[in-house]
């Protein structure tokens, strides 16, 4: 047998009804002025919660006045015409009935008890990690438990900005809104919140809120980026690599990847306004060698734009020009070869070009004019269909003894006393010779390729000496020092023979003159002029001028 207070559970409400219809007088005596009086604190209650209900009458003779329920309840007090009753536990809707006899005739009187309880839950559903801007979203929210669902809505919201607002239908209530995602709704925060509006019945508004959840939008071009690689790359060089793309949102969030072949390549980003752009620097390895692909990949949000280039890796080793006597004695059989890598094609100057692949070299026998004398090497190498050029070179240097070059070194030299002078004594030879210039007689050493000042006692003669490993060369070179007071003897000689000279002419010049003037007045006396050239002296001398 079930225990009367899990009955009254089970039956509670029906028992309550049951006893409304049976046990009512009829209307007639209904209708009489005692009633049964039935208060409540308020009628809302929160789950688990208790309250008061006092029964009450104004029958001057009331009896067995009882309170009906399928609630825990307790008496806490009663007297002429009323009973007080503490209702606790309450965890659904029911209805309380108060009744008791007046006169034999039963006085009834009930009130409706709702509950109200806040959501157990209010979730907004996860929202895609990235969302196209443009594209559709929908946002569902679930709320489980809450009561009465008549006063309980639910709100979805963008930060404080309310999108919808639906009743809470069902269990668990599930509402949804569509939205189309746009720019400004990147890192925006969605929620979902529900209020339960108990204001009507004396209550207030309470409100329960999910936790928020931030949404990612994203935009991409239609566009592949703009990817800038060199056509070629020698093995063991480098070259950047540049990635740009426009018209992305936003270009902060966007990954980027480059990559040479299988190698990812280590790329600097950065982001302006809706552009990316991507350096890198690409070197070039050994095993790569051959045509290869740079890819550039950039992602944004579960969506990405990929630009692909061909890049040809190559190597071009060489040339290297080789002397089988780098430093050969004078009349020495020197061979100078020139290599290059695979299907490079080297050419020696002045000989024709090898086949690729294939070294160049000729033979000379080493003389003193090809001392420091160069040896250039020109490689070229086709590679996807652009042609390189290399250049290579190398010095020979032939050992031969020192020479003295006479134009450069005069045997004979006249200076002035207390002047200054450079002796210009030069040699060649491999390895460079050392130069000396000895006096003959005194073994004073003359200094060469520096000024000094011409002393009298540096006249004689000359031993200069071009010396090395290789050998010894001397040239003999004779110095005349003059004296500078000779000179000014000589210059004192002179101007007195001059104007020992000077004189006599005049003194010719003098006489000459006045025989002239004579010779014309004695011609003048006489009646016919005569030139004095045309006379005999001894004519002139026996006129008479009388």
């Amino acid at each position: 047998m079930l225990p009367s207070g899990l009955l009254l559970g089970a039956y509670g409400n029906s028992l309550i009804s049951l006893l409304l219809v049976c046990c009512l007088p009829p209307s007639g005596a209904r209708a009489q002025q005692y009633q049964m009086r039935l208060e409540v604190e308020n009628t809302l209650v929160p789950a688990g919660g208790s309250f008061l209900v006092n029964c009450s009458t104004d029958c001057p003779n009331p009896r067995l006045i009882i309170l009906e329920t399928s609630l825990a309840k307790k008496p806490v007090g009663n007297g002429l015409g009323w009973a007080a009753f503490l209702l606790s536990n309450v965890t659904s809707d029911s209805q309380v009935l108060c009744s008791g006899f007046c006169n034999d005739i039963q006085m009834v009187g009930s009130s409706e008890i709702t509950v109200y309880r806040f959501p157990e839950r209010v979730e907004l559903a996860p929202l895609p990690r990235w969302q196209p801007v443009g594209e559709n979203l929908t946002m569902t929210c679930q709320v489980a438990g809450g009561a009465p669902r008549t006063n309980l809505t639910v709100v979805l919201l963008r930060g404080e900005e309310e999108l919808s607002r639906q009743p809470a239908v069902g269990e668990p209530a599930e509402v949804t809104f569509t939205v189309a995602a746009g720019r400004e709704d990147h890192l925006a925060n969605f929620s979902c919140r529900t209020d339960l509006d108990l204001r009507p019945r004396g209550l207030g508004l309470f409100q329960n809120s999910s936790a928020p959840r931030q949404l990612r939008t994203f935009a991409l071009p239609i566009t592949a980026p703009h990817l800038v690689v060199p056509r070629i790359l020698e093995v063991g060089t480098t070259r950047s690599v540049n990635c740009i793309l426009e018209g992305l949102f936003p270009a902060s969030e966007a990954q980027v990847h480059l990559a040479l072949g299988n190698q990812t390549l280590n790329s600097t980003v950065e982001s302006h306004g809706d552009t990316i752009s991507a350096t890198a620097t690409a070197v070039a390895r050994a095993e790569q060698e051959g045509a290869q692909e740079i890819v550039c990949n950039i992602t944004l949000g579960n969506d990405g734009r990929e630009a692909r280039e061909k890049l040809t890796v190559y190597s071009f080793w060489g040339p290297t020009i080789n002397l089988s006597e780098p430093n050969a004695s004078e009349g020495t059989a020197v061979t100078v070869t020139c290599a290059a890598g695979a299907r490079v094609q080297v050419m020696l100057e002045g000989l024709p070009a090898a086949a690729p692949g294939q070294p160049a070299q000729f033979q000379l026998n080493a003389t003193e004019m090809d001392d420091r004398r160069s040896f250039f090497c020109n490689a070229t190498l086709e590679v996807d269909g652009e042609t390189l050029h290399r250049n290579s070179s190398v010095q020979l240097r032939v050992l031969y003894g020192p020479k003295i070059d006479q134009a450069k070194c005069p045997q004979r030299l006249t200076w002035k006393e207390k002047t200054t002078h450079v002796l210009q004594c030069q040699a060649r030879g491999n390895p460079d010779p050392q130069m000396h210039c000895f006096h003959e007689g005194s073994h004073v050493e003359l200094p060469i390729g520096v000024p000094f000042f011409v002393r009298l006692n540096y006249t004689g003669t000359y031993a200069c000496k071009a010396s090395s490993s290789r050998g010894v060369h001397t040239v003999t070179v004779v110095m005349n020092v003059q004296d500078r007071n000779l000179r000014a003897v000589n210059i004192v000689l002179g101007v007195l023979a001059i104007l020992g000279v000077v004189t006599t002419v005049a003194a010719l010049l003098h006489v000459f003159g006045v025989q002239k003037r004579s010779d014309t007045y004695r011609v003048n006396q006489g009646s016919t002029w005569l030139p004095l050239t045309s006379r005999q002296p001894e004519e002139a001398v026996g006129e008479n001028p009388s």
